[in-house]
């Protein structure tokens, strides 16, 4: 546990990816098993069980602070564990327990025996410790590691591409003692044997002036580009499991839909809606329903999700990803025909003879709810990540892009209590620099889920400023793109709004400023 607090630490404070990625290599090639497995479950699906920690806490701290004063004090840290952790007193005897040892006492207790241990791991702990195991029992570690930078992680002490890991992922249990042995080269790789599992997607390229020339109409396939999610659905033994491009397993959100697939038999690549009379409803209504646990019949009712499909990577067990695409969309087309699931269509292919028909229809894509256009080569394979020269997209005419949130500052007014300015940036090399501020685009409710995020992910303050660790990805648009000696990114948008809060992006996918000079007009 003591490692483990110390690894936690170190990444609260550290922002470059490569510098994370290389704390996470150390503490997995250092520590045991199976200390090291739960610590990646910590880091990326979070611990196997849900106790009362926020209720249990507050109880516990009674006799250590008045509950006011409590209160007050959590709610000026902002974070519930940094507030314990520094107000718990140091009258301990430190002898930090394993990580199997608190994973094993916390599936054994009940919530009422869950007070007494929690106090007194408490008192066997430091202010790291106290923080780290706190952080521990809520499931929400949120110190800028995602679960593709944990087995990006593991995928660099093997020596493989992160993919590997990915399509492992989801067949093997926690602690994950056979993937280290793996990994050590001291096992087998690991089968996933029955179960659905995620196989890695394949990413589009944004098109740009110089990517014409290399296409041709006779050679592309073109389809629509919906305001939705892009998911994954893999079926397999009675069983459909629906996971997002980054391979989180959201299928508890859609029911309805993991229920439909239940029966099929593939691995296929789609865009999770929310469909009412057949038309695409806004992509806030679909954000009512992400990142739920369970979700009510009146919301199934209220919220009817769809999946709109676009490829098959797998017919059965058959590994399609060679084919080119268009001999995956007959047999796309094919297993619909023979499964024929419910809250499922298929994408429709849009015809056109030339680009600057192609053109025409894609002006007409803003006034039609529609994000764009999708550019697919016909003779490509299916292909992990974002491979160049295969996918394209042709967003709508807005200027977007994928920035990630760096610093929050109060608002003013109504807003006065609320952090709802934001600075973002764009990637440069592995650091994030500036490119604008927006306080606009978001409604109020995702303006309280924005608040209550950034209070929980602070890592310092200056003044009514709070800066956050990347981890909360912002599709900002903006009317123009122009050079600014005042950001240290050379650039400044103009008119910047929040045009979608991307819960379901990982930073890492966001936009570089590379991309973003090349929007900056001749």
């Amino acid at each position: 546990m003591h490692a483990f607090a110390e690894l936690l630490d170190r990444l609260v404070y550290t922002t470059a990816r490569n510098a994370k990625l290389k704390l996470l290599e150390d503490y997995f090639r250092a520590i045991p098993d199976p200390d090291r497995g739960w610590a990646l479950v910590a880091l990326t699906d979070g611990l196997p069980f849900s106790l009362p920690v926020r209720r249990t806490l507050a109880t516990i701290m009674e006799p250590h602070a008045d509950p006011v004063l409590y209160r007050l004090s959590r709610d000026y840290v902002g974070d519930t564990a940094e507030t314990v952790a520094l107000l718990w007193p140091d009258r301990y005897t430190y002898s930090p327990p394993h990580i199997s040892e608190v994973v094993e006492a916390a599936r054994t207790t009940s919530s009422r025996g869950f007070p007494q241990l929690l106090e007194s791991l408490l008192n066997r702990l430091d202010i790291k410790g106290r923080f780290a195991l706190i952080k521990l029992f809520s499931g929400a570690l949120r110190v800028g590691v995602s679960s593709r930078l944990a087995k990006q992680a593991l995928a660099n002490l093997k020596g493989c591409d992160v993919s590997e890991i990915e399509e492992l992922w989801h067949g093997i249990e926690a602690p994950y003692t056979e993937l280290f042995h793996w990994i050590d080269g001291a096992g087998p790789r690991p089968d996933a044997g029955a179960k659905p599992v995620f196989r890695p997607v394949m990413l589009a390229h944004p098109i740009e002036d110089g990517d014409w020339a290399g296409i041709t109409p006779a050679e592309i396939a073109a389809e629509w580009k919906w305001d939705g999610i892009r998911v994954q659905i893999a079926a397999k033994n009675g069983q459909a499991k629906i996971y997002s491009r980054a391979g989180d397993d959201i299928s508890q959100a859609f029911p309805d839909v993991a229920s439909a697939f239940a029966k099929t038999e593939g691995v296929l690549d789609g865009e999770l809606l929310i469909l009412r009379n057949g038309e695409v409803a806004p992509f806030n209504d679909l954000q009512q329903r992400l990142n739920r646990k369970a979700v009510t019949a009146n919301m199934l009712a209220d919220y009817p999700a769809h999946v709109r499909l676009y490829d098959l990577l797998f017919d059965g067990a058959e590994d399609l990803r060679e084919l080119g695409f268009t001999q995956r969309r007959e047999r796309l087309e094919a297993w619909m025909q023979r499964w024929r699931p419910s809250h499922s269509d298929l994408s429709t292919l849009v015809a056109f003879s030339d680009f600057a028909e192609l053109e025409r229809l894609w002006q007409g894509a803003r006034e039609n709810g529609i994000e764009g256009l999708m550019l697919k080569r016909k003779a490509s394979p299916y292909l992990s990540g974002r491979p160049k020269g295969h996918w394209y997209k042709w967003k709508r005419a807005a200027l977007t892009l994928d920035c990630v949130l760096m610093y929050a500052q109060r608002g003013s007014g109504k807003r006065s209590s609320y952090y709802s300015d934001y600075t973002f940036g764009v990637w440069k090399d592995d650091k994030l620099v500036p490119v604008g501020k927006a306080y606009s685009g978001f409604t109020d409710e995702e303006l309280r889920k924005l608040d209550q995020w950034i209070r929980s992910h602070t890592t310092e303050r200056f003044g009514p400023v709070r800066a956050v660790p990347p981890g909360l990805v912002f599709e900002v648009a903006f009317d123009g793109i122009q050079p600014s000696a005042r950001h240290k990114s050379g650039v400044a948008l103009r008119f910047p709004r929040i045009h979608r809060i991307r819960w379901d992006k990982p930073p890492g996918e966001a936009d570089t400023l590379e991309q973003a000079l090349r929007l900056i007009p001749a």
